[in-house]
């Protein structure tokens, strides 16, 4: 069992019937009435992000989530293929599960896949990703003093704004949580 006070971001437990990780939590005391906890929690099943509140001292039974390491292989039709790193068992999850995740995947890249109860419930990217630009308009000499920014199709087909400087063909390393650019690689 896991208590409100013992709530951290990233952990998962369940509610009502559903896996639910703790995506932000704020523990508050009004000046007049009782204290609460407000979260946001995400559904791993569903995706779904609600916010709940919660007594102080309230507890929950703690979901267990293992994470297995895989490899990207392939994609056919809707379904991508991840080989165990360990065992090499290959397996095809819907397009459905991986959420957002297709956006940033390479062949050959190393992931996390969240199982519950033996089953897919989700996937856990790196923060940061290595991918290379792909389309973008040409850098103008000086025009970097604007600290702007301009559109850049990358080699998995996602969109990301970048600095006027960078150019095609250029590695550029993205933050998966944000979709934003970090740097150059």
């Amino acid at each position: 069992m896991i208590s409100t006070s013992e709530f951290r971001t990233g952990v998962t437990f369940e509610l009502e019937g559903d896996v639910v990780q703790l995506v932000e939590f704020q523990h508050v005391k009004p000046g007049k009435g009782a204290a609460f906890v407000r979260c946001k929690l995400k559904n791993l099943k569903t995706g779904s992000v609600v916010e709940r509140t919660f007594r102080p001292g309230e507890k929950f039974p703690k979901a267990r989530v293992e994470r297995k390491e895989m490899q990207f292989l392939y994609k056919e039709d809707s379904n991508w293929t991840f080989m165990d790193t360990e065992t090499y068992e290959q397996i095809s999850l819907p397009e459905s599960v991986l959420e957002d995740a297709p956006k940033y995947l390479k062949e050959n890249m190393n992931t996390g896949i969240l199982f519950y109860q033996e089953q897919v419930i989700g996937m856990d990217l790196p923060k940061q990703v290595e991918l290379k630009v792909e389309t973008t308009d040409p850098g103008i000499k000086g025009d970097t003093a604007s600290g702007g920014s301009k559109p850049a199709a990358m080699e998995t087909g996602v969109t990301v704004q970048v600095p006027f400087f960078v150019n095609e063909g250029d590695m550029l390393i993205i933050d998966t949580r944000t979709g934003n650019y970090v740097s150059r690689a």
